[in-house]
């Protein structure tokens, strides 16, 4: 039995070390997305800089193998990968915040967090399927067999790799544990490696490279910080901080560098913290007493709350695409086991898409970070499915980040246009009363399924200084409308950071 694991240790070694390489690059997203975002920029960045690096490696490894063709320097390349993620485990959060502060665009920011993060490991992790091929080899006249199993065994470990981070590692285990893990698997298939010729000088290698890793796994994580979850689709940070209006304590939640996507106040106070929040209040003035409401995004549900709080009679549906958000919520938000709304855990599009019920209003706001939207929610199409979705004299009220003019401005104007394809008014009310309108900011769209105008001169007293932020400019169409076809919402939200 013994000889028989030894003989196939070569196809064991590069099974795993493919497995890892595609664990590796899934974690690389959530170790970047804090910083970078999870726009289709960071994932072409991280993607690219592993396979150039794995290219390299390959190239390097083949060269490396026909000079000194031996089973220890194949272990030792595993065992620097091993101490390279180590030292990723370490300093990610370190590289990636003194990068992100920097002036250079979110495309530099990323590929340079990926470059110092990513390549070293995946360049070792390259080379090791080659040697691996020259160890085998005996026979010239078997190379092409020999090379095509080696190679067909490491990409059977990348798919199953990819199918384990995404299924289960990521989930369960978060980030740095899973970074930490595959730095250790790494370190004991080079000792699988040594182990036939294992002696003192190995040890002492071996010795300190463990001690390194578990000083680095207990270094990682900031004092001040509640929590740093991984969920199926994020990675959050959770965060005692101060409200920047109001000086108040405030726990927040973060999926990027570029602000706080949710907050409550840490007295127990269900007042909202932010103000775009509360423009959605702006629902009472066109659909003064809804009988029901559907919010596409859910985060940590304070404006749901909020909603059945001041319409307690209402029936309200939040679609919100991640549980984890939701068990976060329930943990760190006070959103409690039972909440008086109905929760639904799937993607807002496929929730349009099937959706059969009608809605006096819908509440949009769905990111996948500050910097980047679900693109399917922006298109005619899913404006199409909104319309359908609500009752005659209904409202669909949607928070954008975007400015109003000039080239940080295309995302609203694209989104603008593509709302005024079904909905007979739409309205748009900056959040802050900026004199340049060119700068980024949250921006309320409001779109109704009615052709009676509201009375302008009627609003409500406690809504009249909100009404009063309506945009009565017009708004330029200079844009395409956005469709399933093309929609380039991160491009737009790129160039208004």
């Amino acid at each position: 039995m013994r000889s028989t694991v030894y003989r196939y240790r070569l196809e064991f070694i590069v099974f795993v070390c493919g497995a890892v390489v595609m664990i590796f690059e899934l974690l690389g997203s959530r170790v970047i997305g804090p910083y970078v975002g999870t726009s289709t920029y960071a994932w072409t960045s991280l993607i690219g800089v592993i396979l150039a690096s794995l290219s390299i490696g390959y190239y390097v490894g083949g060269a490396v193998a026909d000079k000194k063709p031996e089973t220890n320097t194949l272990a030792l390349i595993i065992l620097l990968s091993a101490v390279c993620i180590a030292i990723t485990v370490f300093a990610k959060d370190l590289v990636s915040s003194s990068i992100v502060v920097t002036a250079m665009t979110i495309e530099v920011k990323a590929l340079l967090i990926s470059l110092i993060l990513f390549s070293p490991a995946s360049f070792l992790l390259g080379m090791v399927s080659p040697f691996a091929v020259r160890l085998r080899l005996e026979l010239v006249e078997k190379a092409g067999r020999t090379a095509g199993n080696l190679y067909a065994i490491s990409t059977a470990g990348s798919i199953f790799g990819t199918f384990l981070a995404g299924f289960y590692v990521i989930p369960n285990f978060g980030t740095t544990n899973s970074l930490a893990a595959i730095s250790i698997v790494l370190v004991v298939l080079s000792l699988i490696l040594f182990m036939p010729r294992f002696g003192r000088a190995q040890a002492v290698l071996i010795l300190p490279m463990l001690i390194f890793l578990g000083l680095a796994y207990s270094a990682v994580k900031p004092l001040s910080l509640v929590a740093d979850i991984d969920t199926e689709y994020n990675r959050i940070w959770i965060f005692e901080t101060a409200d920047r209006l109001t000086g108040k304590s405030i726990r927040a939640l973060s999926m990027d560098p570029y602000g706080i996507q949710a907050a409550v106040f840490s007295d127990g106070s269900a007042d909202l913290v932010f103000s775009y929040t509360k423009f959605y209040d702006l629902s009472n003035i066109f659909v003064p007493n809804p009988k029901s409401a559907l919010f596409i995004g859910g985060s940590v549900y304070t404006y749901p709350r909020h909603f059945i709080k001041n319409n307690p009679e209402a029936e309200a549906d939040v679609v919100e695409i991640d549980p984890g958000m939701t068990n976060a919520a329930k943990k760190y938000f006070r959103l409690p086991d039972d909440p008086p709304f109905n929760i639904y855990h799937e993607d807002g599009r496929l929730y349009l898409n099937n959706n059969e019920k009608k809605y006096d209003l819908i509440f949009g706001d769905a990111f996948n970070s500050a910097s980047s939207v679900p693109f399917q929610l922006t298109t005619r199409e899913a404006v199409g499915k909104m319309y359908d979705s609500l009752n005659d004299g209904g409202a669909v009220l949607v928070n954008l980040i975007s400015a109003i003019e000039g080239e940080k401005g295309k995302f609203l104007r694209a989104e603008y246009h593509t709302y005024k394809e079904f909905f007979p008014q739409v309205y748009i009310f900056p959040i802050n009363d900026f004199v340049d309108r060119s700068l980024r900011q949250n921006v309320m769209l409001v779109a109704l399924k009615t052709d009676k105008v509201p009375d302008w001169n009627s609003v409500p007293p406690q809504f009249a200084e909100k009404a009063t932020r309506l945009w009565t400019a017009r708004i330029e169409r200079d844009v395409a409308i956005l469709t399933d076809d093309h929609a380039p919402v991160e491009s737009y939200m790129r160039d208004s950071l």
